[in-house]
């Protein structure tokens, strides 16, 4: 039999499928361009995001708003895109995942549109609103469709794109921050927004065009001959294929069992110990990704510089520019570790080096906010930099792309769009909150007082993912459930040692 030819079994009239694996290129371009166009879809919300940090400069002045109403507009599109990311599961299941990243870019570029048409602070939020939707869209979509086509010797690599993406729109957003801020006040912000508007185009149409639809959807709705076909030209070899084929097609034997007792009762209500702790090891590391205040750290970060004494505009913005290549460069690095030093190792070195930083960066301001009134510190403004820069590093080598990557590859397929959607939506409460009350944080317990508690939140979280997620590296997706299950059992003997050595202890205590 020819190796290029792979038999797969499927369920219509239990007839043979053959299917001509077409040959397939060196390295699996395939799937490395297929993840590129599904990462894409992250550019949008990178942008957004860095583009504030030096639009509200300029929002503020135009519209004449006061702090507040600044948090609120900053911050108001993380909960709005929570409402993206719950709909996406369900969308992504009746649609697809091809279908529903369109979808994602043809929302963004309308809000992109009424933010820069706005022309007041009521026609701003709805412009917010709406792009708000299309950035929850994407954060769901981006990493299942790469989790679900890459196979697994490239899985981590592959959906780290997503990241490397939020990224490359953040050095966007700083850019045009800089390039745009000599235009007139009233116009600059809105050229900000409106150059928003065009990668949605660009990915739209390459989506539709180029890209082929999930085989893990394609098995869900029974066509099997099409999802056979994507395997081929997706994974590492025609053995390969035939495995993760037979490997989908148990794990969505599921499917309609999980959709007749309701994925959500599944996931919250009545979830198995597997999946609880499956649930808590997602939900746990989007909370602590953002809780830990990385993303007010990149949408202040001019009011820190000048906190530390840099007063210029444009110096301000230039070194915003700075954090943006520090995050891009760094986030390169970390998707040629993620397969080959593994999940746990990056994250916990990761979770580390945030801690240091933030402990100097609190400590540079702390020093600063006790300086005679016109006295300035050079070492502390250096301090201050490098230990934003710090930030951005050891963020974006570990805890920045990992989150994406472990949320998306650890659920069950029947609960997969659903569980990370549910992920991303905790991410975007946790990241509103924090951006819509930062400057009211710091006003009551000062900056450095503020950055103090990052680091705290950092330590807890950095305990929490050495306790309670496990190494994912090179396990298939439909092996997880089997990963969590031993962690499980493991966690069951620990708590039974404990439970049966406690009464000894007390015993003895007693006795003496």
């Amino acid at each position: 039999m020819d190796s290029r030819k792979m038999m797969l079994e499927t369920s219509f009239g239990n007839r043979p499928a053959t299917i001509e694996a077409p040959k397939k290129p060196a390295k699996n371009s395939y799937a490395l361009v297929c993840s590129l166009l599904a990462s894409m879809t992250s550019i949008v919300l990178g942008y957004d995001l860095a583009v504030m940090t030096g639009a509200s400069i300029f929002i503020q002045d135009d519209l004449e708003i006061s702090d507040t109403e600044l948090e609120i507009l900053a911050g108001i599109i993380s909960f709005y895109s929570v409402i993206g990311s719950l709909a996406a599961g369900r969308t992504s299941d009746w649609l697809g995942r091809r279908y529903t990243m369109a979808l994602a870019a043809a929302i963004f570029f309308a809000g992109s549109i009424l933010m820069g048409f706005a022309t007041n602070y009521a026609f701003l939020m709805c412009g917010r609103f709406v792009a708000g939707i299309g950035v929850g869209y994407a954060l769901m979509i981006a990493p299942v469709y790469t989790a679900e086509v890459a196979p697994s010797s490239a899985r981590g690599f592959l959906a780290s794109f997503s990241e490397i993406f939020i990224n490359i729109g953040v050095l966007f957003g700083f850019i045009s921050n800089f390039v745009f801020a000599g235009l007139p006040e009233h116009i600059s912000w809105r050229v900000m927004f409106l150059i928003g508007a065009v990668p949605p185009i660009l990915i739209f149409a390459g989506v539709l065009i180029l890209m082929p639809e999930s085989p893990r959807w394609l098995v869900m709705q029974g066509r099997l001959d099409e999802a056979a076909a994507v395997l081929a030209k997706t994974s590492d070899s025609p053995e390969e294929a035939a495995l993760r084929f037979e490997e989908i097609k148990s794990a969505a034997a599921d499917e309609e069992r999980g959709h007749e007792e309701g994925v959500w009762r599944e996931l919250l209500v009545r979830p198995t110990p597997v999946v609880r702790r499956i649930v808590i090891a997602a939900v746990g590391i989007h909370f602590f990704q953002q809780a830990s205040g990385m993303d007010t750290v990149g949408l202040y970060s001019p009011r820190i510089f000048e906190k530390a004494g840099i007063t210029s505009r444009n110096k301000k913005l230039g070194a915003s520019v700075a954090m943006g290549f520090i995050k891009t460069i760094f986030i390169l690095v970390a998707t040629f570790f993620l397969d080959r030093v593994g999940r746990r190792p990056l994250l916990l070195t990761s979770a580390g080096g945030i801690i240091l930083s933030f402990l100097a960066l609190a400590s540079a301001l702390l020093v600063i906010d006790r300086q005679a009134e016109g006295e300035k510190s050079k070492a502390a403004l250096g301090v201050t930099i490098a230990a934003v820069l710090s930030l951005m590093a050891t963020y974006s080598i570990g805890l920045g792309p990992i989150t994406w990557v472990y949320s998306s590859e650890i659920f069950p397929l029947r609960l997969r769009a659903q569980g990370v959607s549910l992920g991303a939506g905790t991410n975007r409460v946790i990241s509103g909150v924090l951006t819509m009350s930062f400057i009211s944080l710091y006003k009551a317990i000062s900056i450095s007082g503020a950055f103090f508690l990052d680091a705290g939140i950092a330590l807890i979280g950095w305990f929490f993912f050495y306790f309670f997620l496990p190494e994912t590296k090179g396990r298939s997706l439909e092996e997880m459930e089997k990963l969590f299950e031993q962690k499980e059992k493991q966690v069951g003997k620990v708590e039974a040692l404990v439970e049966n050595v406690t009464p000894i202890i007390l015993r003895t205590d007693q006795e003496t």
